[in-house]
């Protein structure tokens, strides 16, 4: 249970004011305004003069005051307090436009701009880092504004219109409020950026970014001392006060007049509130008059150490507005606040000061009963001495203490009337005297046994009331811890329930990938024998191709040969036509000379010249056509190849498409799995959770209605099981090493499997570069084709010349048959007209053949040099071809090569994946025998706590544990019931702390896998 808040003897303190000037802004320089404040010399930085009037406050900031020496003098000193256990409170008061956002906020994350809050945020986790590292700290904020007089939280939106409710000790707070635990500057810092993104601003004319709401930062500041268990607390509110507007030198309209009316409605409520407070002789203090004033009622009067900013503007234009903030600040300086320090005490801290409330009472009591002994000696008239008599000197209350209680029994009692003065002494006999005295005696006697019986029935009814109280409270926590324990069982029985369903829902998830993977085998498969029946038939083909292409070099090796033989007859033909011509164009000796058998050899030569040329035109035409055929068949073969290469293309991209779906499957097989462990281990630890609170349970019930034997019984077991639980701590230690061992080995395995993975990875790029390079050169090897063919369609139309010079020959060749005819006829007649008319012979037909004669030699000198182009033309294509087959060649030993070494990957690949198959396999076989096993034991988890030892009787087994917890966190962020928290608890310490010794049991919280206990039944 919690202990009540302790508060020291308070003392007052004063309400901290300061003053802050800004600069003149660019619209008041350019308006104008003037500098209408003054800074007295003689003031010590304390004082301001504006209109004549001169107000004091704790300190004043000139307007080169940089943010740094405004943090320093004017909030600092707060941030010890605060870790002290006060409370502390800082807010900005002025006009709007009068620099309040920028002195408490500023630029976070710029050392010289930024303003009280981040720098307040860094000095606390500062001052925290400094400490004593026995202490502990859990901080957590709070940022909310107030919005159209509504409380809106910064930190979650969708919390608007919250309300304002009072604690135990009547100190107000915001309900509902969103409280966020921190254990660095970075989340703070992360909590102002986020609740600044969702504050109200807006543009008006004297502000681009005006606040429409006053806005509040609380740190709350918890600490406790580990070595006494001391606890204090302290809240510290850092607020920006939206300015307070004249809606004439705003401009507001609609929604911002809306919220400026409500601005100025709060700021005046809180100017009441001052006012009431300054003037000490109001007894009620409007603080329900606003919600703003609400929440600053401990610091307004209360307990907390308050500083207020006043911010104010230099200008002539602002000069009433500046003015009236002044006299704000005036007014709250006047103020002051009762502080004290927020402690909360421990059991054994009020247990001390019982003792010493204890040992006073008895102190008091003995010089009570002195005090009544010294009183009744002189009732009976006896004289005590002043030695005898008791000091009352050493303290005033206690003679209040004492004297009120004897007063009280003196009336109470049936108190006798004392014999009064000497006559009615003088009056009464010695007899009637003595009997009056030992009546008095009498009497004084049953009045103090009176008093002793009735002082020990108080006592005794006091005793029996602690008693009473104490049993009640036993009781009363006693039905809260079962209730409590009731609702985790609750809870963890549903989330039981809850993990058995997700990890079948796994168990489903890893059957279905599992078939899924086995499909997607099948198909790898198929496709890969497609892949191998398409290669085969890509090498069928190129074997084909290269055929073609050596008988292409066999036919081309013939065309040439045969050109050479053409070239050789048309030589032998030109010099025999040249030879004809010498032979006709020569002397008449010649002629005469000439023998009558030459005729027959011209004949001869002539028929036989014939028959050669259409020969080789009829061989011309056969080599054409073939040519003609074998680029045909060339060219389907390319279409082939080009065919092949993207079947090709596309059964390697299918086996990266499948290789990438295996790795997603493999990767997603792994996430199951361990989502499948993390399940497990949440399952044992709800069941381990389980079985300590039926544990505890029983005990509770075994104590109740246990009795002297069975406590007997009980040690006597706790003996048997200390040496079972050595016993089984053997098993444990060799079964973890068993497992550690098996972890490691699974380790290696995965180890390697990523290194064949790799292998297969850099394969596959290796053959991707390849691809690309191959797929380049087969782009040079197309434009060198596109040449080719450029070459062979000049050769082609080469061709069509040639056949054009051949008819033009051939006709040439059929003119000089006719005109050899007429030349042997002309020389028979000559012959014949030679022995009769040697003298009168006619020139006329000699000088036509001359002419003919020449225009032949003309035509063969032509058809020499067309002749004589064709064959280097010829010659240079000759050469050419002999190196684009070579590259060819290579370019298809690479191909070769490349295929090889796909083939050789893809068998590596199947081979690894059947034996990654086979560890799936056998890894997903033992997690389900493990699985069949699991729930054939009881699990266990030894919780780490402080040096405790448990005593459980658990289904008739006795179970002893004794267990030492580490040492604790210093600054926790502690988890919280009902709030998630993802990354558990993150601990900071104060200081440099040396390790202790850690459980043996239960290090890291760690299983005892499947072991089975067995312990003697206890009945």
């Amino acid at each position: 249970m919690d202990t009540p808040r302790e508060r020291e003897i308070a003392a007052e303190d004063s309400i901290k004011v300061v003053c802050r000037f800004r600069p003149l802004n660019d619209s008041e320089e350019k308006a104008g305004s003037k500098f209408v404040v003054k800074f007295p010399s003689g003031g010590d930085d304390n004082c301001i003069s504006i209109g004549g009037k001169v107000y004091l406050f704790d300190k004043v900031f000139k307007p080169n005051a940089t943010q740094d020496k405004v943090y320093s003098e004017a909030a600092k000193s707060i941030v010890s307090d605060v870790l002290a256990g006060y409370n502390g409170t800082i807010f900005a008061y002025g006009q709007t436009s009068s620099g309040k956002t920028h002195t408490m906020e500023g630029v976070i994350g710029d050392p010289n701009k930024q303003g009280i809050i981040p720098r307040i945020v860094m000095d606390i986790f500062n001052h925290i880092y400094g400490m004593e590292e026995n202490l502990e700290f859990h901080i957590k904020v709070s940022y909310f504004e107030i919005y159209m007089d509504k409380i809106r939280d910064l930190l979650d939106v969708s919390k608007v219109n919250l309300s304002v409710h009072e604690d135990k000790n009547r100190v107000p707070f915001v309900k509902g409020a969103t409280e966020r635990f921190v254990s660095s500057p970075e989340e703070v810092f992360d909590a102002i950026e986020e609740g600044k993104s969702n504050r109200h601003i807006a543009v008006t004319n004297m502000n681009e970014h005006s606040s429409r709401s006053h806005s509040v930062f609380l740190i709350n500041v918890k600490q406790e001392n580990l070595e006494n268990q001391k606890k204090l607390s302290g809240k510290l509110y850092l607020v920006d006060l939206a300015g307070s507007e004249k809606v004439s030198k705003t401009g507001a309209e609609g929604t911002v007049l809306d919220e400026a009316k409500n601005i100025n409605k709060s700021l005046s409520a809180l100017g009441n509130v001052i006012s009431a407070l300054a003037d000490g002789n109001k007894t009620h203090i409007p603080y329900r008059d606003s919600k703003l004033t609400r929440i600053l009622q401990e610091s307004l009067g209360g307990n907390a150490r308050t500083t207020i900013i006043i911010c104010c503007s230099p200008a002539s234009f602002n000069e009433s507005e500046t003015k009236s903030t002044l006299d704000f600040g005036k007014r709250a300086k006047t103020i002051k606040n009762v502080v004290c320090v927020n402690e909360e005490l421990t059991a054994e801290e009020w247990k001390r000061r019982y003792e010493r409330e204890k040992e006073k009472a008895a102190r008091l009591k003995g010089k009570v009963e002195k005090l009544e002994s010294e009183l009744s000696r002189w009732r009976q008239g006896e004289t005590v001495t002043p030695d005898e008599q008791v000091n009352l000197v050493e303290g005033p209350e206690m003679v209040v203490s004492v004297v009120a209680p004897v007063e009280v029994k003196g009336t109470d009692g049936p108190m006798p009337a004392i014999p009064g003065g000497g006559l009615m002494a003088g009056s009464l006999s010695n007899e009637e005297r003595q009997k009056l005295e030992e009546e008095r005696e009498r009497l004084y006697q049953q009045l103090d046994e009176k008093d002793e019986e009735i002082n020990q029935h108080s006592q005794y009814l006091e005793k029996l009331k602690e008693q009473l109280e104490e049993q009640e409270e036993l009781i009363a926590s006693a039905r809260r811890d079962y209730e409590h324990l009731q609702q985790e069982m609750s809870t963890i029985n549903q989330e039981t329930e809850s993990a058995k369903e997700e990890v079948k829902e796994v168990l489903q998830a890893l059957e279905e990938l599992a078939v899924n993977y086995d499909q997607k085998s099948q198909e790898v498969e198929i496709k890969n024998k497609e892949h191998e029946a398409l290669t085969e038939e890509l090498l069928s083909k190129q074997t084909s191709l290269n055929n073609t292409i050596s008988e292409l070099q066999q036919l081309r090796d013939m065309s040439t040969h045969q050109r050479k033989r053409t070239a050789e007859m048309l030589s032998n033909l030109l010099k025999d036509l040249a030879e004809i011509g010498l032979a006709i164009g020569g002397d008449e000796t010649l002629k005469n000379q000439i023998p009558t058998d030459s005729n027959g050899k011209l004949e001869e030569e002539f028929t036989v010249a014939r028959l050669f040329i259409s020969k080789m035109k009829s061989e011309v035409k056969n080599l054409v056509q073939r040519c003609q055929g074998m680029e045909t068949f060339q060219n389907e073969s390319h279409k082939k190849i080009s065919e092949n290469e993207k079947e090709l293309a596309d059964c390697r991209l299918l086996i990266s498409q499948h290789e990438a779906r295996m790795q997603t499957l493999t990767e997603s097989m792994k996430e199951a799995e361990a989502r499948k462990r993390a399940l497990e281990d949440d399952v044992d630890s709800l069941r381990e959770e389980c079985a300590k609170l039926k544990a505890a349970e029983q005990v509770q019930a075994v104590s109740d209605k246990e009795n002297a034997e069975e406590k007997e019984a009980a040690t006597k077991m706790r003996v048997a099981l200390e040496e079972q639980m050595d016993q089984l701590r053997d098993v444990h230690h060799r079964q973890v090493s068993t497992l550690r061992d098996e972890i490691s080995e699974k380790q290696e395995t995965i180890s390697e499997l990523k290194d064949l993975n790799q292998k297969f990875t850099l394969a596959h790029q290796q053959m991707q570069a390849d691809y690309e390079r191959l797929k380049q050169e087969e782009a040079e090897k197309s434009v060198k084709l596109q040449e080719l063919i450029q070459m062979n369609e000049r050769r082609e139309q080469a061709r069509k010349d040639l056949k054009g010079l051949e008819d033009t020959v051939a006709k040439e060749l059929q003119t000089l048959h006719n005109l050899r005819k007429l030349f042997v006829q002309d020389l028979q007649v000559r012959i014949k007209k030679s022995a009769n008319a040697e003298d009168n012979e006619d020139d006329g037909g000699s000088l036509a053949q001359k002419q003919k004669i020449s225009f032949l030699e003309n035509n063969l000198d032509q058809l020499t040099k067309v002749h004589k182009q064709l064959v280097r033309d010829n010659a240079d294509l000759r050469c050419e071809l002999p190196k684009l087959e070579k590259r060819l060649r290579a370019t298809m030993e690479r191909v070769k090569a490349l295929e090889t070494a796909l083939r050789d990957a893809k068998e590596g690949a199947m081979r690894d994946r059947k034996r990654y198959q086979y560890e799936v396999d056998r890894i997903k076989e033992a997690v389900r025998m493990k699985n069949l096993a699991r729930y054939k034991y009881i699990y266990f988890y030894l919780i780490t706590v402080r040096e405790h030892v448990f005593f459980f009787k658990f289904h008739n087994y006795i179970l002893f544990i004794y267990c030492r917890r580490g040492p604790s966190a210093q600054i926790a962020k502690p988890i919280r019931a009902g709030q998630h928290n993802v990354g558990g608890v993150n601990a900071i310490r104060t200081g440099n702390r040396e390790n202790e010794r850690k459980s043996t049991f239960a290090d890291e919280k760690r299983m005892i896998p499947e072991m089975d206990l067995i312990y003697n039944s206890y009945t």
